[in-house]
């Protein structure tokens, strides 16, 4: 996937757990492990909007673009 999710990372230097973000943002752990495990096809802007609210960040501090190798076998 070219767009990584860095949520375990933000959550990391916050000192933040599932369990208490799930509750801050209204999310449910199952949804929330998702997205910080990159497993997720797409995001909302509203649960963008809430996790940079409640982790204090901007959505650039919980995504990136990363380039795919192209594969050569063939």
């Amino acid at each position: 996937m070219a767009i990584r999710m860095n949520l375990d990372v933000v959550m990391a230097k916050r000192k933040i757990g599932l369990t208490e973000l799930s509750r801050e943002v209204d999310i449910t752990m199952a949804n929330l492990s998702i997205l910080k495990n990159n497993k997720a096809k797409a995001v909302r802007f509203t649960t963008l909007e809430a996790l940079c609210k409640a982790l204090h960040c901007q959505p650039g501090d919980l995504m990136e673009y990363v380039e795919e190798e192209e594969s050569n076998e063939g």
